[in-house]
């Protein structure tokens, strides 16, 4: 039984996953004012665009007609199974999307589900089931394997430019400004498939401290996953002060935040992933 991942655009997988597993990325729409990309557009030029036009770009979320031109190839072929693994329900109705195209299609040989979480999170999730694939092939236990992995997952970030946090109605117009000239910046987390902030600090410093006295009771047969937008010096400083806590032989996957996430946190978000221990 050969096992097909695909997974939306919302998901920030490293690159060694999506080449040694074959993963599919559904596109997501993205807008930079009236210039519309239905493909979205590659991380490197995405942010070269914010900083050249200043703008705060938008993005749709995939249409059911996305996802039934990718399955139509694959409905109900014995020896073919579809995993498609999206971004949590409460930030987006893609699951829908994706369920309808399969229903049109009359697709059995399918799995459909939320990841409860987005970004380097549903990636991580994506990434460590196809690790399991490889020792399993058995459906249902690939399934339960799934919902393991999203229990567990944990994902903490650091904003640096509250603007985009301004923008998407998380935070106050007051609260950014008054933000950004004392330095204090918002931490958010993801909470039950919902991007929250839990607190804000002041300064960079204790801003990462905070996040990383989050974690606990950590699994560390899985990799610690760090990711940023567009802050490499802010995710490497954060993978240093890791390892002096979880043991410098942890493995550490890092990740770049794509368009889609992108645009709701800006090029200044820095953060990181990790499943915690059964319970």
């Amino acid at each position: 039984m050969k096992f097909k991942i695909v997974a939306d655009a919302s998901c920030d997988i490293p690159k060694e996953y999506m080449e040694k597993y074959d993963i599919t990325i559904i596109p997501i729409e993205v807008m930079f004012g009236e210039d519309i990309y239905p493909e979205g557009l590659e991380t490197k030029e995405f942010y070269k665009k914010i900083e050249e036009t200043g703008l705060i770009p938008k993005t749709a979320m995939p249409n059911s007609y996305k996802f039934e031109n990718f399955y139509k190839d694959y409905v109900n072929k014995e020896n073919v199974f579809v995993i498609t693994i999206l971004i949590s329900m409460e930030m987006s109705q893609t699951k829908l999307q994706a369920q309808m195209a399969a229903d049109n299609l009359g697709m059995k040989n399918v799995f459909i589900e939320e990841s409860g979480s987005t970004t380097v999170g549903q990636g991580a999730i994506i990434g460590e089931l196809c690790r399991f694939i490889d020792k399993c092939q058995d459906i249902e236990k690939i399934k339960e394997e799934f919902y393991r992995l999203k229990n567990n997952i944990h994902i903490y970030a650091v904003i640096d430019d509250l603007k985009y946090l301004k923008q998407s109605g998380r935070l106050s117009s007051t609260s950014a400004f008054v933000g950004n000239i004392l330095g204090v910046k918002p931490i958010i987390a993801i909470k039950d498939g919902k991007v929250m902030t839990i607190a804000k600090c002041k300064g960079a410093q204790k801003a990462e401290n905070f996040i990383l006295d989050k974690i606990e009771n950590m699994d560390t047969t899985h990799p610690f996953y760090v990711v940023h937008s567009d802050m490499p010096a802010g995710a490497e400083r954060l993978e240093e002060k890791a390892k002096q806590r979880i043991g410098e032989n942890q493995e550490v996957i890092t990740a770049q935040i794509g368009c889609v996430v992108g645009s709701h946190v800006g090029p200044t978000c820095y953060g990181f992933g990790y499943f915690s221990k059964d319970e």
